[in-house]
């Protein structure tokens, strides 16, 4: 299902690039979505960022990369609570709800196919 544009995405683009770049850092070849009130339109500059990350094939997300990245945000630039949770760890009827509502922040990277 595909998610809403970024640009509905309440985040300055400070704040994105930093964002970004803490996550290729720390997470590359995760797909990232953002839900929540900065994406269904009640959210605030204050308003924490909630993020899902999708591990490659959907598999858990090691736990010391994600307490990394989430070290790593709490230290940098951005001004408000960032929430980041595993796909893989989060229960089937939090998927559905966050289907229904996300913004793709970084898709997933795309399989290469094996030269023949």
């Amino acid at each position: 299902m595909p998610g809403r544009p970024t640009d509905r995405l309440r985040l300055t683009q400070r704040h994105r690039r930093v964002l970004k770049a803490l996550l290729q850092e720390h997470l590359p070849g995760v797909e990232v979505w953002a839900y929540g009130s900065r994406v269904n339109g009640r959210g605030h500059d204050g308003s924490d960022l909630d993020l899902v990350l999708r591990g490659p094939d959907l598999e858990k997300i090691p736990l010391d990369r994600l307490i990394d990245f989430e070290e790593a945000v709490r230290e940098s630039t951005i001004p408000f609570l960032v929430e980041a949770r595993d796909w893989a760890r989060l229960p089937k009827r939090f998927h559905r709800e966050i289907e229904r509502e996300h913004a793709v922040l970084r898709a997933a990277p795309r399989k290469t196919e094996p030269p023949d």
